[in-house]
């Protein structure tokens, strides 16, 4: 049996023509990997097929959107009733009215929310949504932590040794940052209570808000602790700021998210992923006086905000079937299995005397070979050895059939049951 790349001769040829009119033949980083992608033709269940016919048991999932995989029945059918009737129009739909009520009903911080076509898009109108209530510039966001693709949300994304000192500095991401960009983003370590109140102490007065992923998946996937969070909520507070919530990826550690898990209450929330059933989506959500910013019903708002397919009914129809099949039953299957994956990783790397360690809640677990205790995103920050063993990871999973991030993020879905790996083969023709 022929193992990657020489068992995808079709995905090489689909590379060779994507290069001639994309750059690197690619129009989204995350999924390249040297020295081609797998092109996928067909998904079912929690199974991906390839171009060249291989089958995958999918452990990431569209990098964690597709909570119930691929072709779930209600979403399937709830897209084939609308298609008919039109896919987007220049005016509102009762569909939106339908998810954002079952949103709201979900998260209690939540009174009102607004729709976007990505994460990355809620993000940034969370963020401006702040600036625009509290009539401030500067955002606190915590290093190494992913918000999408927005100048603002990157800052200290990748900072590295080089450039490390005792408290985070505003690093670029991207080359050509404005340096404005960075003056504005004051970069704090995770689970710090005293750096932040260190931070809300010089320049409290000019902070909108803080934005947090209560479990960030770049900055290690390690959970926040409950007092740092509570303390978060508090220093902002004080000092008249915002607490922002990404719940991009948390919200699909349970039925209210992670806010719902740790008790806390943020003034805004991003969404995205698991909320459009499949489809591109994102939305941006908090209690009504914040949400206010938007309103264009006394003329023109604090923060106007469009988009062309923001809302489609497609979307938002596939996004009522997903979520209205995550049940607290769906949880619950959810969360045996990740806790199933994650002790028996742990006791894998015990049995063998390996050094690393298995982390996550819910759906979400990270591998990292590492033996430092892990609190932040420098304690994960992977040596030379470190990512080759992570590459060696990626590589021999893919060769056994099981796609997962090259970087270590395993996501689940509702289709999985804990038998279904070890009976499945590597590679189908």
């Amino acid at each position: 049996m022929s193992t990657y790349p020489a068992s995808c001769p079709r995905s090489e040829e689909l590379f060779a023509r994507a290069r001639k009119v994309m750059p690197g033949g690619n129009t989204r980083t995350t999924v390249f990997i040297d020295p081609f992608p797998i092109y996928a033709e067909r998904g079912e269940g929690c199974r991906m097929w390839d171009v060249d016919g291989n089958v995958y048991y999918d452990c990431i999932n569209n990098f964690t959107a597709m909570i119930h995989g691929y072709a779930q029945p209600e979403a399937v059918a709830a897209v084939q009733g609308q298609l008919p009737l039109g896919t987007a129009f220049g005016a509102p739909t009762q569909s939106e009215i339908d998810l954002a009520e079952l949103l709201v009903a979900r998260l209690p911080s939540v009174e009102q929310i607004r729709f976007a076509n990505s994460g990355t898009e809620a993000v940034m109108m969370a963020i401006k949504a702040a600036r625009a209530f509290t009539d401030r510039p500067k955002i606190v966001k915590i290093e190494g932590a992913y918000h999408g693709s927005y100048d603002f949300a990157e800052v200290s994304l990748d900072s590295s040794p080089q450039n490390w000192g005792d408290m985070p500095a505003s690093t670029a991401y991207a080359k050509g940052t404005p340096q404005g960009v960075l003056s504005d983003v004051i970069v704090v370590p995770f689970n710090d209570i005293e750096a932040l109140k260190a931070v809300f102490h010089v320049h409290g007065w000019e902070i909108a808000g803080v934005l947090i992923d209560p479990m960030p998946n770049r900055a290690g996937l390690i959970p926040a602790r409950r007092d740092y969070l509570e303390a978060l909520v508090e220093t902002a507070h004080a000092a008249g700021a915002l607490v922002i919530f990404d719940e991009v990826i948390s919200f699909r550690l349970g039925y209210a998210g992670a806010q719902g898990l740790w008790n806390i209450a943020p003034d805004l929330t991003a969404l995205g992923k698991i909320i459009g059933g499949g489809f591109p989506v994102g939305a941006v959500a908090g209690r009504a006086e914040i949400m206010a910013v938007f309103d264009p019903t006394r003329g023109k708002p604090a923060l106007p905000h469009g988009g062309t397919f923001t809302a489609n009914p497609v979307t938002m129809r596939a996004g009522l079937a997903a979520m209205g099949a995550l049940t607290s039953k769906a949880f619950a299957h959810l969360d045996y299995l990740g806790a199933f994956l994650r002790d028996g990783t742990n006791a894998a790397f015990e049995r063998h005397g390996l050094s690393g360690r298995c982390v996550g809640l819910g759906s979400l677990f990270r591998i990292h070979f590492t033996g430092n205790d892990i609190v932040d995103y420098r304690s994960v920050y992977p040596s030379a050895t470190e990512r080759r063993k992570l590459n060696l990871l990626h590589r021999g999973l893919l060769d056994r059939g099981v796609l997962s991030a090259s970087y270590g993020l395993f996501a689940l879905s509702t289709p999985m049951t804990d038998a279904e790996p070890s009976s499945q083969p590597s590679m189908t023709r």
